[in-house]
């Protein structure tokens, strides 16, 4: 018969699972409404992977497909270098052992930083797994490791799952009823029942066979590779397929190894492999930047032209710059180059033209950290060169450009002598402020306003009148304040038959013309660029100089 105090036991635990209900009723819809959704009731109870996509589906309204990939996929096994966390960790308190002072503290900050790195990690791994993570609370409480976590991942079985829900449910009401209690018989019995929860969950995670966790064949030779190459930079083909293990051996062949290794982030040259940056793949403009602000330069000869180079040595930069080569697509590559200090051959990617300069820079802006001023004036310079040379503050402004990327490249050196090249410190502000970026944007600003409206149209950007000249031949001295310096014709004004030929030639002649039509007065020179129906943007140099005969 039961007692008056298993009455009262049950009654206090139907109470807080009566509390944790409306608590979730009331998270639930709150989420409902930030969200816009109906949730999909997923972790209501423990079901098979099938039930839970059609619960997804109906809920969602969306298709098994689309239901299928928003269950989370398991995170790959957490590795650097070919190693995983824990033998890593091991082998860094290891090497901890023989270092002092702060040498020993940056090796314990490194520590902590990888096992935080692996923390974030395995909740990930919980997270991923749809069925098991509401009951993340008390699996933190189990002992387990990432290997643990695949085997959870691969139960399949509804009835499998509830075992292991069970036995967490179990220890998560132990430790509830265990809280605020103090030592006593009642203690160790909720103990010893803690322990066989522990247990029956431990069991369960036997009954999944290491064997259903073991990587195909494929996959271990991919892996096999990718750590011969990590411990062995420039290892050749013929090496990698001699240092595999007798069943990979006899499975592959260098002809095998080299068409797999094209699935691998790895650069080679001359039959030497290297592992790349992940960060080259995901970012290469980001990846960039931070090579040149490392290991490039962005400067400008004395002619005021632009330069922009990265610098790498030996084999392994030799196949960094090939790699960079073809992710950017353009530069000039500079291989096995002599060294002044005679050491080990220099590696280059250069990049000489303006359009190549310009393209890099205005990718890798928002990633630089230590070189953006230096990007920012060759950007200013690249664009005074395209469109303001007849400007009479071009060739002041390109001296000013000079001064200051010699400030920049050189502020850091003690002792530079910057009276050398008329560079003073006092004048640095003054120059910087001379940008003439805004200037430029308020000349150009008319052609952006007819990119938008999409009409073909000539915008005439600074005009050069001969003040000597006026067209009924009678000599007067202009008045060039009451002139348009700059001005929109649309090509219908222009009158140009439908087979006009686009010639830099036919067009100075034409809009020379209309100046003359629209003033009366004669044009010494002028500038231009011309925006076509789709907003394109196109400088005089875009267009043949003469008509082909």
């Amino acid at each position: 018969m039961t007692s008056a105090d298993e009455y009262d036991e049950a009654a206090e635990r139907m109470k807080r699972l009566a509390e944790l209900e409306r608590e979730k009723e009331e998270e639930v819809t709150q989420v409902e409404s930030d969200l816009n959704i109906k949730l999909t009731g997923v972790s209501d109870y423990v079901m098979s992977d099938y039930e839970a996509v059609t619960t997804l589906s109906k809920n969602l309204n969306i298709n098994a497909t689309d239901a299928r990939k928003r269950l989370s996929t398991f995170p790959s096994e957490y590795v650097v270098d070919g190693q995983n966390i824990p033998d890593l960790v091991r082998k860094m308190r290891k090497a901890r052992r023989k270092l002092k002072g702060d040498s020993r503290i940056r090796m314990s900050e490194a520590i902590d930083t990888v096992i935080d790195g692996y923390a974030d990690h395995i909740n990930k791994c919980i997270d991923s797994i749809y069925w098991i993570k509401p009951y993340k609370v008390p699996l933190l409480k189990m002992r387990f490791n990432e290997k643990d976590l695949s085997k959870l991942n691969k139960i399949s079985e509804v009835k499998e799952r509830r075992v292991v829900v069970d036995s967490l449910c179990k220890l998560w009401e132990i430790d509830l009823k265990k809280e605020g209690m103090a030592f006593s018989s009642e203690y160790a019995k909720l103990e010893k029942e803690s322990r066989l929860a522990k247990k029956e969950f431990r069991e369960e995670l036997k009954k999944v066979s290491d064997q259903s966790l073991v990587k195909s064949k494929k996959e271990r030779t991919l892996d096999f590779i990718m750590k011969a190459i990590c411990e062995n930079p420039g290892i050749g083909l013929l090496s990698i397929h001699d240092k595999m293990p007798n069943q990979l051996h006899k499975m592959n062949s260098s002809n095998t190894i080299s068409k797999m290794i094209k699935k691998l982030e790895v650069g080679h040259y001359d039959g030497s492999y290297y592992k790349l940056p992940n960060e080259l793949k995901k970012n290469v403009w980001a990846y960039t930047a931070a090579f040149i602000d490392s290991d490039g330069y962005i400067t400008m000869d004395r002619n005021h032209n632009p330069r922009v180079g990265l610098v790498a040595t030996g084999e392994r930069g030799k196949v960094f710059m090939n790699e960079m080569h073809k992710s950017i697509g353009f530069g000039k590559l500079h291989l096995d180059q002599k060294s002044p200090q005679d050491t080990r051959p220099v590696n280059r990617l250069n990049f000489y033209s303006q359009d190549d300069v310009y393209n890099l820079l205005t990718k890798c802006l928002p990633h630089f950290r230590m070189k953006k001023g230096n990007a920012e004036l060759l950007l200013e310079l690249i664009r005074m060169k395209k469109s303001y040379k007849k400007a009479d503050w071009y060739k002041g402004r390109c001296e000013e450009i000079f001064k200051l990327m010699k400030w920049e490249n050189h502020k850091d050196h003690v002792g530079f002598d910057f009276s050398k090249e008329g560079i003073y410190v006092d004048d640095i502000s003054k120059l910087q402020g001379n940008c003439k970026m805004n200037l430029m944007d308020e000349l150009e600003g008319i052609g952006g306003i007819i990119a938008k409206q999409q009409v073909k149209t000539f915008v005439i950007t600074e005009v050069d009148w001969d003040d000597a000249e006026y067209i009924e031949g009678e000599s007067v001295r202009l008045d060039e304040s009451n002139l348009p310096t700059y001005m929109a014709v649309p090509i219908a004004d222009l009158g140009f038959p439908d087979d006009w030929a686009m010639t830099q030639e036919y067009i100075d002649e034409a809009l020379n013309n209309f100046l003359e039509d629209e003033t009366g007065y004669t044009a010494k020179g002028f500038m231009w660029h011309y925006v076509d129906e789709n907003g394109k943007v196109m400088q005089p140099e875009d267009f043949p100089e003469y008509e082909e005969e």
